[in-house]
């Protein structure tokens, strides 16, 4: 230990000579190891950190397969028939998504919130902090109960202790809250950081939920606990076999639908769509990694060159060559761990930016952050990054010999059996380097490509706002319409307003409802199970969007729920449904031939839309008025809503949509004063939102792929300056001889661009190689393009030139009289 002390003391004194050269190798490594860590926080924290549930590997999502369509839903009967049916869970817990008007502040807000059975806590394993959750028989009895998360307990009741059994306002209906969660407890776990789940309710199904008319939603979510013992494959099994007892719960009109059971490990379901980014992300800032240690073993390397001298007199005095291996390493190590505390440092930095722009289908990013086993992490990377760094300068001094060192005019010769090593790292460099200027060149022309894509509407000057009617209030569709038309008139009588309309289906939001549907005069036997999209509008809907009538005509007023029903569809549809013939007049319904709701007239036909997002290829879709919901749901003589009326208001106006959005929400608050907007943007924000993940991983690696190109100049500029100063007299005899100032200035040039030929070739295989990994991030550009990779190539080729170029004009502007008389 005294020993290692010693020489820990002796790399200090030497590093402590070198200011400059020691800060470009700290500053180096706090680059490679700040944004390695950084990357690492996310990837601990959503993929490596256990859910905070008990026990949480034994927690799975048991969901349908509907056809050829992948999903884990579930319909309101099935959570009964599931329970009862299986014997490989402990118990299972019932979730619907839902949102809540919340009274009682200085202005009305609408919060996300869940509607539960009774069993979903005792499931997932966690009690309230503060009080206690529902039961089953509160649940049965309908009671109106409330279980509020942490942050809703800090941010509006200022973690009130005696919170329990004070009353809460949603929709226009008091509940008593009986139970605050623990700070660490979201479900869903994936609700986003935008909109995450702020308290629950009893989910108390009604008979509407329960009947005929509702059983083709497959719209809520199952989570169970898995037996001691039991493995996945025989929980799939016995799930299996209670979709076939689910399937004979299905009413007539839904005979021909078939599905087959599903079981998701929980942790999967939340963080599967984030696993291939981060795994991308991470190898991507492990390359940058490499780089940079790449680069500090070269800095180190011609470092150890220069001090060669130096150990060949300590080794000709007896000096163990392991001695002086042993201080090229700790001369490593005081230099990573320096940069490592640096680096740790910018990677908090970094990260309490990062989370901003984040995308928001990221889960668990509320909770990211760099804490003690990110900063282990670090403290591992420092080390092993500094015994890496360490290894080449290490060779090269237990390489040296001493009487060739010592020889007079040795000072070329003794360094060429290292140049291979010098030269073998900047090519791995600019290799590495190379393959992730090619993923990043693939990235931004994918987003360019997307950029150009023609989604189907205008988003510039429009403003949306969502909006939901509280069933307290809106019980019967005709209070529904009524708020509708008011909101409608006001509006359009403002000033700068073009168009205003209501949608159930928004592009790029990604909520929008599926509905199967089925064709006048197309056969019956053999039917099968067709979905497209579907909107119900309002107003002047398409106007405001500009999305074209490609024929016929728009829903007009005389379209009311006592008029011919009427459908309009867009051209995919069209062209699908109907090919070769006219499609207005041609009639449908939905659901199957079986379903008996009544045939609706195609009336006009309109332009496709991207529905989901950019990406997505146009599909069949259709849109029904408002205000005939007997198209959906059939004749209803009472009038009363299933459930909450609400959706999406479209307003285009001449102004800049932002100074109408006070216009917007002082209208709607005119009508009712109680009611609160959700997310007032405009549509540009809406598809900024939507394209934020790939945004978000083409920056990111662009960002990588720079920081790489930087390091490659400043390895190819350390070898190549280094490679000059040791041949300055070899320089000065061919200038005495009469070579040109520019055939030396070739000659260095010449030098880098053998190097960054040899890295260009390999990088290319390894671009290549890592082509599969990138390639389901693309759109409409091949991983392989070879336009992308000779670009990559000329830029990489230009920067090696770059990189010699200062070294190239100092080696031409030297005098060859002081160089001749030194020899």
């Amino acid at each position: 230990m005294q020993a290692l002390a010693n020489d820990l003391r002796l790399a200090f004194r030497q590093l402590n000579k070198a200011l400059g050269f020691t800060a470009t190798i700290v500053l180096t490594l706090a680059f490679g190891i700040g944004v390695t860590t950084a990357i690492f926080s996310l990837v601990e924290r959503i993929l490596l950190r256990p859910l905070p549930f008990r026990d949480p590997s034994r927690l799975v999502i048991v969901g349908d397969h509907l056809g050829n369509n992948k999903g884990t839903g579930i319909t309101a009967r099935e959570i009964e028939i599931y329970a009862h049916s299986t014997r490989s869970f402990v118990s299972m817990g019932g979730y619907i998504g839902t949102s809540f008007e919340l009274a009682g502040g200085q202005t009305p807000q609408e919060i996300s919130a869940g509607r539960a059975t009774a069993s979903l806590f005792p499931t997932l394993g966690v009690e309230p902090i503060l009080g206690r959750v529902f039961t089953p028989q509160e649940e049965g009895a309908r009671a109106s109960l409330a279980v509020i998360s942490y942050a809703l307990w800090t941010s509006r009741y200022h973690r009130d202790p005696g919170i329990l059994s004070k009353p809460i306002e949603l929709n226009r209906k008091t509940y008593s809250i009986i139970g605050v969660m623990p700070p660490s407890f979201s479900y869903p776990v994936d609700s986003g950081i935008l909109n995450p789940t702020l308290l629950w309710v009893p989910m108390s199904l009604t008979p509407d939920e329960l009947s005929d008319a509702s059983a083709g939603f497959w719209g809520y979510q199952l989570v169970a606990r898995m037996k001691d013992g039991v493995s996945l494959p025989a929980a799939l099994d016995d799930v299996e076999g209670a979709a076939q007892q689910v399937m004979r719960s299905f009413p007539p009109t839904m005979a021909a639908i078939r599905i087959r059971g599903s079981v998701t490990p929980l942790m999967d379901f939340v963080v599967g769509e984030s696993r291939p980014l981060l795994r991308t992300l991470f190898g991507a800032v492990s390359i940058v990694l490499l780089i940079a240690c790449v680069n500090v073993a070269v800095l180190l390397l011609v470092r150890a060159t220069r001090s060669r001298r130096e150990y060949a007199v300590r080794l000709a005095l007896g000096a163990r060559p392991a001695l002086i291996a042993r201080q090229a390493v700790c001369e490593g190590l005081l230099l990573s761990l320096a940069g490592g505390v640096l680096g740790l440092g910018l990677a908090a930095l970094a990260v309490r930016t990062a989370v901003r722009y984040l995308p928001e289908s990221m889960p668990r990013v509320d909770s990211i952050a760099v804490d003690a086993p990110v900063a282990l992490f670090a403290l591992l990377i420092a080390l092993t990054t500094g015994i890496l760094c360490s290894v080449a300068p290490a060779f090269a001094a237990t390489r040296t010999d001493p009487m060739e060192s010592l020889k007079e005019g040795s000072r070329t010769g003794a360094t060429r059996s290292h140049a291979w090593l010098r030269s073998a790292l900047v090519v791995a460099e600019i290799a590495v380097a190379l393959v992730l200027l090619t993923t990043s060149g693939a990235l931004v022309r994918s987003y360019q490509k997307l950029l150009s894509v023609d989604p189907g509407y205008r988003a510039d000057h429009l403003l949306v706002a969502g909006y939901t009617l509280p069933l307290t209030q809106y019980k019967t569709n005709d209070a529904a319409f009524a708020f509708n038309q008011s909101v409608l008139d006001r509006l359009s009588q403002k000033p700068g307003v073009v168009a205003v309309g209501f949608t159930t289906i928004l592009p790029e939001n990604g909520g929008y409802g599926m509905a199967a549907y089925t064709i006048e005069g197309q056969p019956t036997e053999g039917w099968k199970l067709k979905f497209a999209p579907f909107g119900a509008i309002d107003g002047d809907y398409f106007r405001a969007l500009g999305i074209p009538l490609i024929a016929g005509r728009t829903f007009n007023e005389n379209d009311r729920a006592d008029s011919p029903l009427v459908v309009i569809v867009n051209q995919s549809m069209a062209a699908h449904s109907w090919p070769g013939q006219n499609p207005l007049g041609k009639r449908m319904h939905v659901g199957n031939p079986k379903k008996g709701l009544p045939w609706a007239t195609v009336v006009g036909v309109v332009g496709d839309t991207r529905v989901s997002s950019l990406e997505d290829k146009a599909t069949d879709g259709w849109y029904a008025p408002a205000r005939q919901p007997a198209i959906l749901y059939g004749k209803d003589e009472t009038g009363r809503l299933g459930g909450p009326a609400g959706g999406t208001i479209t307003l285009r106006s001449a102004l800049p949509p932002e100074e109408m959005m006070r216009t917007l929400q002082e209208t709607v608050a005119s009508i009712d004063p109680l009611l609160p907007l959700q997310h007032v943007r405009t549509m540009d924000a809406v598809v900024s939102e939507s394209m934020a993940p790939r945004r978000f991983n083409t920056d990111l690696i662009t960002a990588f792929a720079l920081g790489a190109l930087a390091l490659a100049i400043t390895g190819i500029y350390a070898v190549v300056a280094f490679s000059v100063s040791l041949r300055t007299q070899e320089i000065a005899i061919r200038m005495a001889l009469g070579s040109q100032r520019a055939g030396i200035a070739r000659l260095v040039l010449l030098a880098g661009a053998r190097m960054a030929f040899w890295g260009c070739g390999f990088g290319i295989l390894g671009s290549l190689a890592a082509s599969r990994l990138v390639h389901s991030f693309l759109y409409d550009v091949s991983a392989t393009d070879p336009l992308i990779y000779l670009g990559s190539v000329v830029v990489m080729m230009l920067v090696a030139l770059l990189a010699s170029a200062l070294p190239a004009a100092r080696a031409a502007s030297a005098d060859p009289i002081k160089a001749l008389r030194a020899i």
